[in-house]
C-alpha cells in the first residue's frame, strides 16, 4: 500500500441536477446507483443537506468563494440574456489558498462561474473543458449524430463508451494518473464537473432498458392543484407547455432521469476504480455532491426556477475518508452544502480561513469527526432570483418542522413539513400560525442581513418581512 500523505488528496465529484431522493441509499425511488451506494457505505450520507440557491451559475459560483450569491451579485445565470454579475478572479477562492499550501489543483467539466475567466484564474492549475472536448470528438467520431426530442430526452444512439458521461469519466481518469503520478509528494484537488442528469436525459440503450414507465412511481407531490399558491407556479407549466401532462406522459421523462443517474453512476464508479488501481483511495477524501436538485414532474413541473420546494434544494451529499469518517455514518443535523463545504476543505488541508472574507458556512470536519456541536444551526436558508421567465424574488427558511417562504410580489408560503411532507398545503394564512410565522420572519431576516442580502438592506422590504406587510 502507498504511503498515507501529510495532507489527503481531495476529489470532489459535482453532478448536475440530481434530485436528494433519487440515489438507491436514499431508499426512496427506485433508482439504482450500486458505485454511490457503496461510496456512502463507506463514509458519511447527509440526511439533510440542503442548496443555498437551486441554480446552476450561482450555486457553483457561491462554491468557489464560500459565500450566498447575493453579497457578489451573481444572482441568475449570465447565459440567460440579461446582464449580471459573476464571481471575478480578484475575489477570494479556497482554491487558491490550498494552492498557495502546496497543494496542485485540477478541474475537468461544467464551469459556469465567469463568462471570461477560466478556473485557472481561480487557483487552478490544470483545466480540462470537457464538454467542449467532448462536442470536439463527437463531430470527427459521429459526425452523422443527431437529436431530436428536446428538453423532455430521448434514448442516445451512441455506444456507452462514446456517450458524455463515459467520454468524461475517461477525461477525469486520465487527469486522475496525471495528478498522482506528477505531484510527487505534493497532494492534489481535483473537481470533476458531469453535466447529467440535467435534462434533456439521454441515457444509452443498455439504460434506457432499465426502467420502464409502468413501473415509475408518482411522486408525492404529483397531484398538485396549485390552490392558495404564487401564480407563477401554475404559470411555469403555461411557459413549458406542459399543464395538460398527466403521469403518464410524465412516467417515460422520469424513467429517462432514473437511467441516466444510472448511467451516471456507472461512470463514477470508474472513477472509484481508477483511484483504487492507483492505490490513492486509502489517503484521498472523496466528495459526492450536486448543484441543485430537479423538479423532473414534481408538483407536476419541469427543471427548476421560481419554486423553493424539497424537490430542488434538498440534495445528496457523500463524504468519505478512510480511517477517519466510520463508515456507514449518517448526519442528521442540516447542512448548507455548497457554502459549508469550502471552510470543511480549509479544517481538512489545516488551512486557515480568509481574515478579511467572512465565509458563510461552517465547517463539517466536527461532524465528519463523529462530534455532535451543541450550537449547530437548526435551519437553512436558500434563494432565488429571476431569470429564467422574468425577475422574481424569493427568500426560504426551512426548519425541523417548517418551510417558510418569502415570494416578494406574491403570496408568500408555509408547509407543515411533518405532517405535508409534500408542500401540497400553504399554510400561511391558518390563524394558529401566526406566531410561527412571525417568528420565521425574523430568523430569516437575521441570517440575510448578517449574510449581506441586499434585499433586507430595502427598508420598503425589510418592512414587509419583518412586520409581515402581506396580502
Amino acid at each position: 500500500m502507498a504511503k498515507r500523505a501529510q495532507k489527503p488528496n481531495i476529489l470532489i465529484i459535482m453532478v448536475d441536477q440530481l434530485r436528494y431522493d433519487c440515489l438507491g441509499y436514499s431508499g426512496l425511488a427506485p433508482v439504482l446507483t450500486p458505485h454511490l451506494d457503496k461510496l456512502a457505505s463507506e463514509g458519511m450520507w447527509f440526511e439533510h443537506a440542503y442548496n443555498h440557491i437551486p441554480v446552476c451559475g450561482p450555486a457553483r459560483q457561491s462554491f468557489v468563494c464560500g459565500r450566498r450569491p447575493e453579497s457578489f451579485g451573481g444572482l441568475w445565470n449570465f447565459s440567460l440574456g440579461m446582464q449580471v454579475g459573476a464571481l471575478e478572479p480578484t475575489s477570494y477562492s479556497w482554491a487558491r489558498t490550498l494552492q498557495e499550501a502546496g497543494y496542485v489543483n485540477g478541474y475537468i467539466g461544467k464551469w459556469d462561474v465567469h463568462p471570461t475567466y477560466d478556473p485557472t484564474h481561480y487557483g487552478y492549475d490544470v483545466f480540462v473543458s470537457s464538454d467542449g472536448k467532448y462536442r470536439e470528438w463527437l463531430k470527427e467520431n459521429h459526425p452523422e449524430l443527431t437529436y431530436t426530442s428536446g428538453y423532455f430526452g430521448e434514448t442516445d444512439p451512441l455506444p456507452l463508451q462514446d456517450t458524455r458521461t463515459h467520454q468524461t469519466a475517461e477525461m477525469v481518469r486520465a487527469l486522475m494518473k496525471q495528478l498522482s503520478e506528477s505531484c510527487g509528494e505534493s497532494p492534489w484537488q481535483l473537481r470533476v464537473n458531469f453535466q447529467e442528469p440535467h435534462l434533456p436525459c439521454r441515457p444509452a440503450a443498455e439504460f434506457a432498458a432499465m426502467y420502464t414507465p409502468e413501473n415509475i412511481p408518482e411522486w408525492g407531490s404529483f397531484r398538485e392543484t396549485f390552490a392558495n399558491k404564487p401564480y407563477i407556479q401554475e404559470q411555469q407549466l403555461r411557459n413549458w407547455q406542459i399543464e395538460k401532462y398527466d403521469w403518464a406522459d410524465w412516467a417515460p421523462v422520469v424513467a429517462r432521469y432514473y437511467a441516466i443517474i444510472s448511467q451516471l453512476d456507472d461512470a463514477i464508479g470508474k472513477l472509484l476504480a481508477e483511484l483504487d488501481a492507483l492505490e490513492r483511495s486509502h489517503d484521498t477524501v472523496v466528495i459526492f455532491t450536486t448543484d441543485h436538485g430537479d423538479m423532473c414532474g414534481g408538483h407536476r413541473m419541469l427543471d427548476k426556477h421560481y419554486v423553493l420546494y424539497e424537490d430542488v434544494v434538498k440534495v445528496p451529499l457523500i463524504i468519505r475518508w478512510p480511517g477517519v469518517i466510520a463508515a456507514g455514518s449518517r448526519c442528521e443535523q442540516f447542512v448548507q452544502t455548497l457554502l459549508d463545504l469550502p471552510p470543511t476543505l480549509l479544517a481538512i488541508t489545516g488551512s486557515d480561513p480568509p481574515v478579511d472574507h467572512r465565509l458563510h458556512g461552517e465547517s463539517l470536519l466536527p461532524l465528519l469527526l463523529g462530534a455532535e456541536p451543541s450550537e449547530w444551526r437548526d435551519e437553512v436558508v436558500a434563494s432565488y432570483n429571476g431569470g429564467q421567465f422574468g425577475l422574481y424574488t424569493q427568500r426560504m427558511i426551512r426548519t425541523r418542522e417548517w418551510k417558510y417562504v418569502w415570494n416578494c410580489t406574491d403570496v408568500d408560503e408555509l408547509y407543515d413539513m411533518t405532517h405535508d411532507p409534500h408542500e401540497l398545503h400553504n399554510a400561511i394564512h391558518h390563524p394558529a400560525n401566526k406566531r410561527i410565522v412571525a417568528e420565521l420572519r425574523k430568523r430569516l431576516y437575521d441570517i440575510l442581513h448578517k449574510d449581506g442580502d441586499g434585499i433586507v438592506q430595502n427598508a420598503w422590504m425589510r418592512d414587509q418581512l419583518l412586520e409581515g406587510r402581506k396580502g
